[in-house]
């Protein structure tokens, strides 16, 4: 049975505003209870207890203060992600002390040995990809590299990623100072160069014997990777790895060494304890494929969680670069291109001005960034590796990084 469309009794207009007025409080209420529940909601995905957020601020004070001169090292880029307990992202300090500008999460930082982590990416992109015909077993003597490297025929392109191939340090190669004595900051500095300087000393052990962090090894993946794909380094990075990963705040800067903005300046100490302005102070060349790259924290969130999840690379491939060598160092192995922690993965970079660690934790999906910006590297484990290690104290005592 059809009903008539005003089957209902009609109210008079005096009903009609009291109902009115009566609904008002209502919707009202309403709306605060949503509102609440929404924050909390909010609060409980995004933030940290109050507590929980002054502990990891004073951690990070107490960690600035305690490797700065007379004043705090000038800032630092805080980003925690850990799901389930909170987010908090902050910049503490300035990224320009003359300007008294504060730290913008969003700034940019010179990531030194973070370049490291693409640098591997691409070659385990190459052996995972048959028609290049590498392996990780490949001695160099296998590539045209340019540049004659003594005992290639024993080092592996596995111990250049895992620092087992007991190449001497470059960067603490005496004939080096020929080099330094003229250079400016767009002086063309000859990665070839760098690497015969570098083996014109004898090696820390013989490969496969020992681990030693060598940035040596690092300039010869360069190579190899121009050598196998007849393409430059940072183009390769680029088309693999910057714009299929959407990483457009990172960069691979080849003849220009200043930094684009926004950024963080670079601060090292003088003598006197007080900060210098070292954001520019050599040409990109000089470390190339060991540590040149630029990027921030948002950009690094995305880096560190791909490559250590395996999305870059075949599982079988991704399987070896987790194998983490003993490195002499308590609670501290490495990988291919990875560094090992308490259950963490990723990496710290140190370079003139800048100290950048990302790391991941698999078990947790959690991610710890901590972007400073000076290299301050002495206490072991450095300024920014201690700030993760607090951090990680606070939040996951069951996994601490670098005690």
């Amino acid at each position: 049975m059809l009903r008539k469309k005003n089957s209902r009794p009609s109210l008079s207009r005096k009903e009609i505003i009291k109902r009115f007025r009566l609904s008002i409080p209502c919707v009202i209420i309403c709306l605060i209870v949503a509102l609440v529940a929404g924050c909390e909601r909010a609060g409980d995905s995004r933030d940290f207890s109050i507590k929980i957020q002054q502990e990891i601020e004073a951690a990070v004070q107490s960690n600035l203060a305690a490797f700065g001169g007379n004043k705090s090292v000038p800032g630092v880029v805080i980003g925690i992600w850990a799901p389930g307990k909170g987010e908090y992202v902050r910049g503490i300090g300035y990224s320009d002390i003359a300007a008294h500008k504060a730290l913008d999460p969003h700034d940019k930082f010179r990531v030194g040995s973070n370049t490291k982590t693409f640098v591997v990416t691409v070659i385990l992109q190459l052996v995972d990809d048959e028609k290049y015909q590498i392996t990780l077993d490949d001695t160099l003597d296998q590539f045209e590299l340019g540049v004659d490297i003594p005992n290639a025929g024993d080092i592996t392109v596995r111990q250049l990623c895992n620092m087992t191939s007991g190449l001497f340090e470059v960067y603490n190669a005496p004939q080096l100072e020929k080099i330094f004595k003229d250079i400016t900051p767009r002086t063309r500095v000859d990665v070839r160069e760098l690497v015969t300087l570098a083996v014109k000393n004898p090696p820390d052990f013989p490969p496969g014997k020992g681990w030693y962090y060598s940035n040596t090894g690092y300039l010869i993946l360069g190579l190899i990777i121009e050598a196998v794909t007849k393409n430059r380094v940072e183009d390769e990075i680029r088309n693999r790895l910057l714009v299929p990963y959407g990483l457009k705040n990172t960069s691979f800067p080849v003849d220009d060494p200043d930094m684009p903005v926004p950024c963080s300046r670079g601060y090292t100490l003088d003598k006197k304890g007080n900060w210098e302005d070292h954001t520019v102070m050599f040409p990109p060349s000089l470390t190339w494929s060991a540590g040149v790259m630029i990027s921030d924290m948002y950009d690094m969130k995305k880096w560190v969680k791909a490559y250590v999840a395996g999305s870059t690379n075949s599982e079988a491939i991704q399987k070896e670069r987790l194998e983490c060598v003993d490195t002499g160092r308590e609670n501290m192995g490495f990988g291919l291109g990875i560094g090992c922690t308490g259950g963490w993965y990723g990496y710290t970079g140190g370079i003139e001005g800048y100290n950048t660690a990302a790391y991941y934790l698999p078990e947790e999906d959690a991610t710890i960034i901590a972007f400073v910006n000076s290299q301050r590297e002495k206490p072991s484990p450095g300024v920014a590796n201690s700030i993760v290690r607090d951090i990680t104290k606070i939040l996951f005592p069951q996994h601490v990084a670098f005690y």
